[in-house]
């Protein structure tokens, strides 16, 4: 399969959701914030997105199944039928939209027999693009032009390491993880903008001690992949995947160009 073939009606769709979340950032009495059954915020533009997404997705490819974060659940027994499906965000980082600090991405990733193969995070606030598939490289595109990305290699056990961390969910584990680095520095961000810092090599390890879903990450995941980094379980160090029965992910470290020792992830509680 020739991934390059989604990226143009997948970006434009990307930047039209953007446009719809932005057009409501303008105007917070717009936002319209409902509480879902999980506590998580929903607004008038995590709905506008959605729907922009999920109708572009279907006259692109009717046969390729949509998972969304503001869809229904169809049921495991119906999506393990699929190879192929698509994982949505259409706005990651609900909490910072409605914070108005600007972290917050649409994503949108092509999911192939449980491993993320093409991936778009665009950015509303700034109009800053990404987009990988495999085997194919990652890119940012901007008003600078595109340019292909590679993450930094580290070292463990060097001084100073770049650590990201959410700007809303750093927990306590993740404060006891990260203080096993010497003189590291903490690089908060919100949304998946935090891996973007990580693809572009503008810091080294990224570890999350807390729950996510597999839209947050699947089309992050390509990006830093194709970028040279990874994606791992903290425990097992495999890669994510994606379109499991529970959609909940594993605590995770994504990571620049580098190993983590194992005695890094020993006595980390949740």
């Amino acid at each position: 399969m020739r991934l390059q073939k989604f990226e143009k009606p997948v970006v434009a769709l990307a930047k039209a959701a953007g446009a719809a979340i932005m057009e409501i950032y303008q105007d917070p009495t717009a936002f319209n914030v409902e509480l879902k059954g999980d506590k998580s915020p929903l607004t008038a533009a995590d709905k506008a997105a959605n729907k922009i997404i999920c109708d572009g997705l279907i006259e692109l490819d009717a046969e390729i199944r949509i998972i969304s974060e503001e869809n229904k659940l169809e049921s495991y027994a119906e999506r393990s039928q699929s190879s192929l499906c698509w994982l949505v965000d259409p706005l990651d980082g609900t909490k910072e939209f409605i914070k108005r600090n600007g972290e917050f991405t649409v994503n949108i990733a092509l999911i192939e027999d449980g491993r993320s193969v093409f991936g778009v995070v665009f950015v509303p606030n700034t109009g800053d693009l990404y987009v990988a598939a495999k085997g194919e490289g990652a890119f940012e595109i901007n008003q600078s032009g595109r340019r292909k990305l590679s993450c930094r290699d580290f070292d463990q056990d060097a001084s100073g390491l770049a650590i990201i961390c959410s700007r809303s969910h750093l927990n306590d584990a993740t404060q006891g993880f990260v203080t096993r680095f010497a003189d590291h520095q903490l690089v908060p961000r919100g949304s998946s903008l935090k891996f973007t810092v990580l693809a572009r090599g503008e810091a080294d390890i990224y570890p999350r001690l807390g729950p996510t879903m597999e839209w947050d990450t699947a089309a992050a995941h390509i990006l830093v992949e194709e970028a040279g980094g990874s994606l791992v379980h903290f425990e097992t160090r495999e890669p994510l995947t994606y379109n499991k029965e529970d959609l909940l992910n594993p605590n995770f470290i994504a990571m620049g160009i580098g190993e983590l020792g194992p005695h890094l992830i020993s006595d980390i509680s949740e």
